[in-house]
């Protein structure tokens, strides 16, 4: 068995409970003692042992994504399992969840496995999420007994609603028959046709035309109808990328009723507002889209309150020339697995002074929970051995050319980050090193 020890760190397991200095021993790919520094009492005697020495650095559970697109099959040149992993890496994420839109879209479990081969050159664990209906198209839902069975933790269309209240009905029953959450893009595309960013003021001097709020939050407000009326206390409803200070409210007030409804809400939404476009800058181009500063404020809001249950970056990788064009004609999306935790320890815990504690929580624990990945979020004894060693004091600065990533669609690039990723531990396997 491999043996590992992360020495001399502070730990701060959020889903433990655990703030305060700790040495750490793992084997065969589990945490098998936490100790007080240099009390480790099984280490006596071991062989072939690894040792991390984490003196002045924070030892957090490996981070989580909930939400990342890493393109394969089909768009290799885009991304790959293994650039995108290598990204999760670097960025400290030790799990991601790879959502459906793919070429073909993942809605076999043929394809669900070929994502999990060892073949794809996976650098930390993926866990497929497959479509909800059959080439996401919204009609026909799929085998989702079959589809959990080859490793799909959750079922969506993302990247497409869906519209219609009957299968959506059909999709939230089946998938609590089976176990599985069920999480939703939440766009009323009849309202957003030939949109390309928020509705308001900035969309309207660009002359571009604008999404509006309520295309989002409209069908949030359908899916928790669907929810109350499905009285089955085993549903779940996943908001994907909260961007809008009504959908937010709609969650809020799903969760005082008793509902299982939980959302999510990325970097960008929390950082950036739709002046960002500025002169039709694609690297600030996704859907949802950047919306108000209002409604930016209600996603920090969120935040800070418990209503968001996780920060999830949407990594959604393009070749240059695919966002070199006309804004209208660019793809929605950028990346964001090298930036997420320098972002959030920089604004969350930094200038918004959040506890530590609560901001790893929403990148480890509660991700973990959303989806309900066992023995991930924590490093407690009989946890996977996951893990993030990060210098809380170390400012540095993003360069997108330099990343991990295939792509470098990011408005990010230049920007000063907090926390310098120096291991992450990938199952008790070191799958990034960073000691400059």
């Amino acid at each position: 068995m491999s043996t590992l020890v992360i020495r001399n760190g502070h730990l701060i397991d959020p889903g433990a409970g655990v703030d305060a200095p700790k040495d750490i021993l793992c084997k065969d790919n589990r945490v098998v003692e936490i100790a007080a520094p240099g009390k480790l009492k099984q280490l006596n005697g071991a062989t072939d042992v690894q040792s991390i020495d984490a003196a002045g650095l924070i030892v957090a559970p490996g981070l989580i994504d909930i939400h990342v697109h890493l393109r394969e099959p089909g768009q290799g040149y885009k991304e790959t399992i293994a650039t995108g992993t290598a990204a999760a890496a670097a960025g400290g994420f030790t799990a991601v969840a790879a959502m459906p839109n793919t070429t073909p879209v993942n809605d076999t479990a043929d394809i669900t496995r070929w994502m999990q081969s060892p073949e794809r050159g996976a650098q930390v664990r993926v866990f497929p999420i497959a479509a909800a209906t059959r080439g996401s198209k919204g009609e026909t839902i799929n085998d989702f007994a079959a589809l959990k069975a080859a490793g799909a933790v959750a079922v969506t269309d993302d990247g497409h609603p869906i519209l219609k209240d009957s299968i959506m009905r059909e999709t939230l029953a089946a998938a609590a028959r089976v176990g599985l959450s069920v999480i939703q893009h939440a766009e009323d595309t009849r309202l957003t046709q030939g949109a390309s960013m928020n509705a308001g003021p900035v969309a309207f001097k660009l002359g571009l035309r604008g999404m509006p709020v309520e295309a989002e939050s409209g069908i949030v407000e359908r899916d928790i109808r669907l929810v109350t009326e499905l009285r089955d206390a085993r549903a779940h409803l996943h908001v994907a990328h909260t961007s809008t200070a009504a959908a937010i409210a709609a969650v809020r007030q799903a969760r005082r009723n008793g509902l299982r409804v939980t959302c999510e809400v990325a970097p960008h939404h929390f950082l950036l507002t739709d002046e960002h476009v500025g002169c039709y800058n694609t690297h600030y181009k996704m859907n949802p889209p950047l919306r108000s500063a209002a409604d930016r404020d209600a996603m920090i809001e969120a935040i800070l309150d418990g209503v968001v249950d996780a920060i999830a970056t949407d990594h959604a990788p393009h070749a240059a020339h695919e966002k070199e064009v006309e804004f209208e004609r660019a793809p929605n999306g950028i990346t964001g697995l090298e930036t997420a935790l320098g972002l959030c320890l920089r604004y969350l815990h930094g200038d918004l002074k959040m506890p530590l504690g609560r901001v790893l929580s929403l990148l480890s624990a509660q991700p973990a929970a959303v989806l309900g990945l066992k023995g991930r979020g924590s490093l407690a004894v009989g946890s996977c051995a996951d893990a993030v060693i990060f210098d809380p004091k170390a400012e540095w600065t993003y360069r997108a050319a330099e990343g991990k990533s295939k792509s470098k669609n990011t408005p990010f690039d230049g920007w000063t980050m907090q926390g310098k990723v120096r291991w992450t531990v990938a199952e008790g396997r070191v799958a990034y090193t960073s000691l400059a």
